[in-house]
C-alpha cells in the first residue's frame, strides 16, 4: 500500500510540474487504485506498452487528465474510440463525473479489463466490447489516442460526431495533418495543445461545423 500512496504523491508532483491543478483527494485515491489494477494486469495482459509505474504516471496519466481540464464545457456523452487500458476514458469518467462516458474496447481481454477497472472504481461508464465504428448513436465527443490504424478509425469516429459536436485526438505534430484529412471537411479544428513531458505530442480539438451539414443537405 505504501508504494501505491507514493504514486499518488509522485501523480500529484508531476501535476504541479505540469502546471495541472491537483486532484480532489477522493479522485486521486481512485487513480491509486487505477494504478494498482493496471499493475496486476499488465503482469498476465498486454494492457500498455509502458510498464513501470512512473511511465504509467507520466505518460498515461499526465496527460489524460491535461486532455480531461480542456475538454469543452457542456459534453454529455464521450466516446472513447479503442480505449485500450482506459486512456483517456477512464481519467475522464473520474474526473468530469457529470459526463456520460462509453468506453469502446474490440480486444476481449481488454475489455474485461475495462469491465474490472469500472467496477473496482465504482464509476459509471459503459463498456462497449466490440469494433465502436458498429455503434448506431452519435456523440458529443469522441476522444482517439493510440489507436491502431488510427486514420481509419478517425475517418470512422467522425460518423459518431453529432452535429456541433468534437473529436479529441492525441497523437504527434507529424501525424495530425493526415488525421484532420481523415476527418473530413465538416471539422473546424483550435489550434492543438502540446501535452506535457513531449515537446511533439498534442491534443487536438475539432468541432463538427453545424453550417457545414446543412450545405450539403
Amino acid at each position: 500500500m505504501s508504494d501505491v500512496i507514493a504514486a499518488g504523491a509522485r501523480l500529484e508532483a508531476l501535476l504541479a510540474t505540469a502546471g495541472l491543478h491537483p486532484l480532489d483527494p477522493a479522485v486521486a485515491a481512485q487513480f491509486e487504485e487505477y494504478l494498482a489494477l493496471i499493475l496486476r494486469w499488465n503482469a498476465r495482459v498486454n494492457l500498455t506498452a509502458v510498464r513501470d509505474e512512473d511511465g504509467i504516471l507520466s505518460r498515461h496519466f499526465v496527460e489524460s487528465i491535461a486532455c480531461v481540464r480542456v475538454l469543452p464545457v457542456g459534453i454529455a456523452t464521450l466516446l472513447d474510440f479503442g480505449s485500450g487500458a482506459g486512456f483517456p476514458g477512464i481519467p475522464i469518467a473520474l474526473c468530469r463525473p457529470e459526463i456520460a462516458v462509453t468506453l469502446a474496447e474490440s480486444q476481449g481481454k481488454k475489455a474485461a479489463f475495462l469491465n474490472e477497472a469500472v467496477r473496482t472504481l465504482e464509476i459509471s461508464a459503459k463498456i462497449h466490447s466490440g469494433r465502436a465504428e458498429m455503434l448506431s448513436v452519435q456523440f458529443d465527443c469522441i476522444t482517439l489516442r493510440a489507436v491502431d490504424h488510427m486514420g481509419q478509425a478517425v475517418q470512422a469516429a467522425s460518423r459518431l460526431v453529432r452535429p456541433a459536436g468534437y473529436l479529441a485526438l492525441m497523437t504527434t505534430n507529424a501525424d495530425l495533418p493526415a488525421l484532420q484529412s481523415a476527418a473530413g471537411a465538416e471539422f473546424g479544428w483550435q489550434s492543438g495543445i502540446q501535452l506535457p513531458g513531449s515537446e511533439d505530442r498534442i491534443l487536438a480539438i475539432g468541432a463538427r461545423q453545424i453550417e457545414s451539414l446543412l450545405a450539403n443537405s
